[in-house]
């Protein structure tokens, strides 16, 4: 039988098997070939790669007219929520990164702080156009509790901004003062609470956001911060991590940074905004366009370079990334087209060894994982929850023959045998039917001199004796990239009335069957029967 008719008869069982749903039609179809490196790892990536952020915005927030933040600031949130705690603990464990633009204006409630702990007040003239805000003590127990409940893993970002002055030239000078920082981390380990992480500073580095700080001081300072923690936790608690500077590439700062900071930071982190502010009425032709999602490439693998030749042991992290900045856009950043813009930024991240990747944020905005509003997950959390449950930690080289239109991802399976594919489909009106093959040697695209190494695998894969695949297919409600209703083999996947995230069931395809995608839509395909050395 033919790829065409084989591929017409699977179109056929899916409108037979889902008559209810709506099913995007497809004029147009093409072959292709995802070949898939499997004798070693292209890059390797934490065991709780997914991250998200949890931000201090008040809800006087407001961009281009719009104030989306609501009550979802880290000292107003609904810690009692049931859809919050259980969304959260489906990934067993969620890594959360507490941060963002005004943490560089807190102080911390420690019994020693004799300044009086008020809340952030709106005032433009003001840096970041907020006066100093605090984190009560009371209000930080709370929010201990429920990361333990809820079985999350805390980085915190401390500010960084402590005790210097600002120059006219938007330059912070002058050594950061740590004292409140200290008493702050002498708390957390007096009564018994964990923090993974400490992250000095946010958009602090290179140009700056708001100000700026020498990457030479900031070392400094990165320095001090180990220090601090090396002294509180050497009891026997567990070591947290030093992580900095959390903010905007330059390959410049960061080479001085990470070579003057030595061995005192564990992970570097970088944001991600490339597509723009979210007023940008060209977001969705950008997220939809390979040659632009490609370019992120190049700022992955220079940072990447920079610390494979720099003497740090730090690693990479992504450790905020909203792609739209200014609270993203509504019905776009919250919709289902972000997930190919979101998933792609995962599996080029895992392909550069990035370990973790947080994005902003788990709620608030109009960027948020879940709903700022009623707590209700918008697309990118299931696109996230099925990355995390079906792709292991490393990552395969994938490359794709065929229409340019598919982005393609592989890792070994987590937890089980085999790969995961991930494919998406960027066209609107092409059906795209592929098979999986495995090669021996692989090229870097992006590489400026490279040769050129011939495909040297006969077969599309070793089997094992199993016969069937399991394919994870995700589309738009009613085919309209804007919904904010995401369909997993053709079912829309919504909480019950308790608050219980949905469960997230695979159709079982016959492993010799070539993978169609439909237009507009994306597929996680996890192959147990596929065997490579990589994975093994």
């Amino acid at each position: 039988m033919g790829c065409r008719q084989l591929s017409m008869i699977v179109l056929f069982l899916w409108v037979f098997q889902f008559p209810d749903k709506t099913v995007v039609s497809s004029a147009v179809e093409e072959k292709g070939t995802v070949f898939v490196y499997g004798r070693a790892a292209v890059g390797t990536v934490d065991e709780d790669f997914i991250c998200a952020t949890l931000d201090w915005w008040p809800p006087q927030k407001c961009d281009y007219g719009t104030c989306a933040w609501d009550h979802a600031s880290i000292l107003n949130l609904d810690l009692n929520n049931t859809i919050f705690q259980n969304a959260i603990r489906e990934f067993a464990p969620l890594k959360i990164r507490i941060g963002g633009t005004l943490q560089d204006l807190v102080i911390y409630e420690t019994p020693d702080q004799k300044q009086p702990c008020l809340p952030f007040t709106q005032n433009t003239s003001l840096l970041f156009g907020y006066t100093q805000g605090c984190l009560p003590m009371r209000r930080w127990n709370q929010l201990n509790d429920f990361f333990s409940k809820t079985g999350a893993k805390v980085i915190f970002g401390l500010n960084a901004l402590s005790g210097r002055s600002i120059q006219s030239n938007g330059e912070a000078v002058g050594a950061w003062d740590y004292t409140n920082a200290e008493s702050f981390i002498r708390y957390i380990v007096q009564n018994n609470h964990t923090v993974d992480g400490w992250e000095l500073g946010n958009e602090l580095c290179g140009s700056g956001v708001g100000t700026r700080v020498a990457a030479s001081q900031y070392a400094t300072d990165t320095i001090a911060l180990r220090n601090i923690v090396n002294r509180v936790y050497k009891d026997g608690s567990p070591m947290p991590l030093v992580i900095g500077p959390g903010g905007f590439f330059d390959a410049a700062w960061f080479t001085e940074y990470l070579n003057k900071a030595e061995n005192s930071l564990n992970a570097t982190t970088r944001h991600i905004y490339n597509l723009g502010p979210g007023v940008d009425q060209h977001l969705i032709e950008k997220i939809l366009n390979p040659s632009y999602l490609d370019q992120e490439a190049i700022t992955f693998r220079s940072l990447k370079n920079i610390i494979n030749n720099s003497s740090t042991r730090a690693v990479a992290w992504v450790g905020e990334a909203g792609g739209a900045y200014n609270s993203g856009r509504n019905l776009v950043s919250n919709a289902f087209v972000y997930s190919f813009w979101y998933l792609d930024q995962l599996g080029m991240a895992s392909v550069y060894d990035t370990k973790t990747y947080c994005r902003q944020s788990l709620i608030g905005g109009n960027y948020g994982l879940l709903n700022t509003t009623n707590f209700t997950p918008n697309p990118d959390y299931y696109s996230a929850l099925i990355w995390r449950r079906l792709m292991g930690r490393k990552a395969l080289f994938t490359s794709f023959s065929g229409t340019k239109k598919i982005r393609s991802y592989t890792h070994c399976a987590r937890q089980s045998k085999g790969i995961t594919v991930l494919l998406m489909n960027l066209d609107n009106t092409t059906t795209v039917v592929a098979n999986v093959e495995l090669n021996n040697t692989y090229k870097l695209r992006h590489r400026k001199t490279s040769q050129k190494i011939a495909r040297t695998s006969q077969m599309p894969w070793v089997s094992d004796g199993e016969t069937q695949r399991e394919e994870y297919h995700l589309t738009a409600n009613d085919g309209n990239l804007h919904s904010q209703t995401m369909l997993l083999n053709g079912h829309a996947l919504q909480v019950n009335s308790i608050g219980d995230i949905p469960p997230l069931e695979p159709i079982h395809v016959n492993s010799t069957d070539p993978i169609t995608i439909a237009p507009y839509s994306i597929a996680f395909v996890h192959m147990p029967n596929v065997v490579v050395p990589a994975c093994a």
